[in-house]
């Protein structure tokens, strides 16, 4: 039999195979053990399924008087989309496609010096992200490198 720790490390496809075993009970009430071959990706997908919550995490940039963009969208497990707009100086609102309830709502985020940002639930279908200086708590019309993280919990 093969020692599979002597195996060399690689970095997994969303293709590749991984070896496991699967629970199957027969006509007669037995439960047999199946040795099949999961993909990355379908072992990746029932994680997921499977979690607390689901996640939206994002990067968002935008330069003074307009709404942010989305520059790179990580994770978005939720179903949801998220619109984005510009409502003041240094105030944004997302969207949700669908409504969230606040008791499911968990939001985090930070963004590049000189500011920081708060993300804040505000009705089932919005949520507001506020921007300003570290150094006069002033509103700061921009984002840059402003990462978020969106968890709903069911």
């Amino acid at each position: 039999m093969a020692n599979i720790s002597t195996y060399p490390l690689g970095t997994p496809g969303a293709g590749d195979l991984i070896p496991g075993t699967q629970k199957f009970t027969d006509a007669n009430g037995e439960t047999k053990n199946l040795t099949k071959n999961f993909t990355v990706s379908q072992v990746a997908a029932f994680a997921n399924s499977t979690a607390a919550y689901t996640t939206y995490v994002a990067r968002l940039d935008c330069t003074a008087g307009n709404p942010p963009t989305v520059t790179t969208l990580y994770q978005n497990t939720t179903g949801l989309t998220i619109t984005w707009t510009r409502t003041g100086s240094g105030e944004y609102l997302g969207t949700f496609s669908s409504a969230v309830a606040e008791i499911e709502f968990w939001a985090t985020g930070q963004r590049k010096a000189p500011g920081m940002i708060d993300v804040l639930w505000l009705t089932t279908t919005t949520m507001r992200l506020n921007s300003w200086t570290t150094s006069s708590g002033a509103a700061l019309d921009d984002l840059t490198s402003a990462y978020i993280e969106v968890r709903i919990y069911s």
